[in-house]
C-alpha cells in the first residue's frame, strides 16, 4: 500500500516539475512579435514594445504582431503580410491563429493593417481604417515607436469593445460621462456654498429710482439665421482617406484588412 501512495508522490512531483520547467522555458523565451527587418527602432524600443504587445496580447488572447521591411521581394505589401503569417504560423494559442498585424513597407510607403480568426472579428475593415488613420501622422513624420506603442494600445483597447460597435462612440460616451460627473459636482459644490452663505435680501429694485430712472423697456428682436455651405476636402493622399480591405492568404486563412500611403 504505501509503495503505491509514494509510486503517486513521485508521479506527481514529476508532472509538477514538467510543467514548472516549461513555464520557466516560455518565460525566458517570450514569442517574438516584433519583426523589425527595416531596422526602424533600437534595441530597447523593441524590447519595450515585445514586452507590451505580450502583456496586451496574453489579457486578449491575440497575438499583436508589427512586420517593417525594406524589401517585399517584389510582392504587393498584401501578399508580403500574408505570406508571413502563413511561413511563420502566427496565433496565440496555437499555429495561425488570434492575430492582428501591422505591416510597415518602407520600400513603397505602404502600411497595412489585418486580423486573422478572433482578430478578424474585432478588427472589421472599419476599425482598422480607424486604427490606420491613427497612427499614419506618426509614421509619416518618423516617430515609428510611437506609432507602434499606439497601435498596441489602441488594439488591446478595441477588443475590450464588443463587435460591431463604433469605438469612437464609446470613447465618445466615456468622455461625456467624465465631463458630466464632473458638473455635477460643481453644481452641487455651488449650491452648497450658496447655502452656507445665507439669503441674499438685496435684489435690482433695491437702489432703483423708480421716479427717475430713463430706462423704459428693453426687448431683443429676432433678424435671420445665415447657413454657410463648405464644400468637403477630398481625401488625404498621404493616407487620410479610407481604403484596402481584407483577403485571403494563399495558406487559406482570410483576414480583414486596410491599407494606405505614409
Amino acid at each position: 500500500m504505501k509503495g503505491k501512495q509514494y509510486l503517486k508522490i513521485i508521479l506527481f512531483l514529476l508532472v509538477f516539475f514538467f510543467f514548472e520547467m516549461n513555464a520557466t522555458i516560455a518565460a525566458s523565451n517570450p514569442k517574438q512579435q516584433i519583426y523589425d527587418y527595416a531596422s526602424l527602432l533600437t534595441k530597447d524600443e523593441i524590447g519595450k514594445l515585445e514586452s507590451m504587445a505580450e502583456t496586451y496580447g496574453v489579457k486578449r488572447e491575440t497575438d499583436i504582431v508589427i512586420l517593417t521591411t525594406n524589401d517585399t521581394k517584389g510582392k504587393d505589401v498584401v501578399e508580403y503580410m500574408q505570406d508571413f503569417y502563413d511561413e511563420n504560423a502566427l496565433g496565440y494559442d496555437k499555429p495561425h491563429g488570434n492575430t492582428v498585424i501591422l505591416t510597415v513597407d518602407m520600400q513603397h510607403r505602404d502600411v497595412y493593417l489585418a486580423g486573422f480568426y478572433k482578430a478578424k472579428e474585432y478588427f472589421d475593415d472599419y476599425r482598422l481604417d480607424l486604427m490606420r488613420e491613427k497612427i499614419t501622422p506618426d509614421l509619416s513624420s518618423g516617430d515609428y515607436y510611437h506609432a507602434f506603442h499606439s497601435y498596441i494600445q489602441t488594439s488591446y483597447q478595441y477588443m475590450g469593445i464588443r463587435p460591431g460597435v463604433d469605438p469612437n462612440n464609446i470613447l465618445l460616451n466615456r468622455w461625456f460621462q467624465i465631463i458630466a460627473s464632473l458638473a455635477a459636482g460643481a453644481i452641487a459644490v455651488s449650491v452648497m456654498a450658496y447655502r452656507s452663505g445665507g439669503r441674499i435680501s438685496v435684489n435690482e429694485t433695491t437702489y432703483r429710482d423708480m421716479d427717475h430712472s430713463t430706462v423704459i423697456r428693453r426687448r431683443d428682436d429676432y433678424v435671420r439665421t445665415t447657413t454657410t455651405k463648405r464644400k468637403k476636402p477630398p481625401a488625404n493622399p498621404n493616407g487620410g482617406g479610407r481604403g484596402g480591405g481584407g483577403g485571403m492568404s494563399k495558406g487559406g486563412h482570410s483576414h480583414s484588412g486596410s491599407r494606405g500611403k505614409f
